[in-house]
């Protein structure tokens, strides 16, 4: 197997990385990318946190290449700790991964000029090919020493423009891959407020929406994702109900994911779940897929909110003494915006209106009278709620 060695600090990986290895790979046609997340730089020894902050980097990179079989990550810099010198890795990495040539090894323009003052320079050229990726010019450099020298696009961005942009509260999300941005966010790390106790992590609110990305249809992934944002938008604006955005976005994101199961495994997941199914349930088991959601988002993701998990499981017939937050997804249900033939006073309810019983009254009426319609059945679950709703309303 021919392997390249991109080191770097990593702190935090960023879409620059990412795509010089992709070069690397495209270019040279390498089998795999090793990245090696520095313990302590030897060129970045007055950076602060470097040393604390080791496993957060190591990690963030992890999560950066999943489902990328070109790209590993290898964390013998951080085992080995100390100032992390090229030479002792090259050699450590020959060793362990014994590849069928020499390894490349990948450095910026910026630091070519002053290779041959590297720490056992002499050694690294013996022991790999020196690969240099543009990071400052354009052109072809006169190199002092044998190396192949790429012709990737420069992409203008740095670790220390993240962290900068993250401390001066600008934007940067898009700079990082997805996953290290959760753990970035999850963790409050580089000056950013952590998430409150009480958030999910940013991680499983990625995880779950690709579950329903992968899971669900694309038509019922978009539904998924306009409910996840409707109720999210909610849970913003009716700040008197005290509900975490989040929770409304991962309950929403998480409402549909038993949709595209047979009927057979809905009811096997539902009958975890410790309530009784309805004789109009068990005539038309599809209408359980809530419940079965609400299952795979304990059993599978380990979510054990109460508030997420009802709205999940109550989204359909809806429930007697449902929360504010079951109330919130079951608007979001079936008022967001890729649904048809909503009249739009109706759905501007959910933006305008305080009251949030009004808002949901508006949507049971709505329902029932969808159903009506269809000439299909309403259950006494839901007729009750609506009765309720009405007089409590009234």
């Amino acid at each position: 197997m021919r392997l390249a060695i991109l080191g770097s600090s990593f702190n935090p990986i960023h879409l620059g990385h990412l795509f010089l290895a992709d070069a690397v790979l495209s270019e040279l046609h390498y089998d795999r990318v090793i990245l090696v997340p520095a313990y302590r730089s030897p060129f970045k020894l007055e950076a602060p946190g470097m040393e604390s902050g080791a496993r957060d980097r190591l990690e963030m990179a992890a999560a950066a290449i999943a489902g990328d079989p070109r790209l590993t990550v290898d964390d013998c810099e951080i085992r080995r700790e100390g100032v992390s010198y090229t030479a002792d890795t090259i050699a450590d990495i020959i060793r362990r991964y014994a590849p069928d040539e020499k390894p490349g090894f990948i450095i910026g323009d910026d630091l070519a000029a002053d290779f041959p003052q590297w720490n056992r320079s002499d050694d690294i050229l013996a022991m790999a090919d020196i690969i240099i990726a543009r990071r400052l010019h354009s052109g072809v450099l006169t190199i002092p020493y044998p190396c192949t020298q790429i012709t990737n696009s420069v992409m203008e961005i740095s670790s220390g423009m993240v962290r900068d942009k993250i401390t001066a509260n600008a934007a940067w999300r898009y700079l990082v891959p997805a996953a290290a941005r959760s753990i970035i966010e999850s963790r409050g790390l580089y000056g950013l407020n952590p998430r409150p106790a009480e958030s999910p992590a940013g991680n499983l609110i990625f995880r779950v929406e690709e579950a329903a990305r992968e899971g669900l249809s694309l038509e019922r992934f978009l539904h998924s994702r306009n409910t996840a944002l409707m109720a999210w938008d909610m849970c913003r604006r009716l700040s008197a109900y005290k509900l975490n955005p989040e929770l409304g976005y991962l309950a929403g994101m998480a409402h549909d994911l038993g949709k595209q199961l047979s009927e057979k495994e809905i009811i096997k997941l539902t009958k975890n779940d410790g309530r009784r199914i309805s004789r109009l349930e068990k005539e038309k088991p599809s209408l359980l897929h809530g419940r079965a959601s609400a299952v795979l988002l304990r059993e599978r993701f380990n979510v054990h909110n109460e508030d997420v998990l009802e709205a999940a499981a109550l989204h359909t017939l809806g429930g007697k003494d449902m929360g504010p937050l079951a109330k919130m997804v079951y608007i979001a249900d079936k008022m967001e915006v890729s649904r048809e033939k909503i009249d739009p006073a109706v759905r501007k309810l959910a933006y305008t209106e305080n009251d949030l019983d009004k808002i949901f009254v508006t949507a049971l009426e709505q329902t029932a009278s969808w159903l009506r319609a269809k000439k299909l059945k309403l259950s006494q679950e839901s007729l009750a709620l609506l009765e309720k709703m009405r007089r409590s309303s009234g």
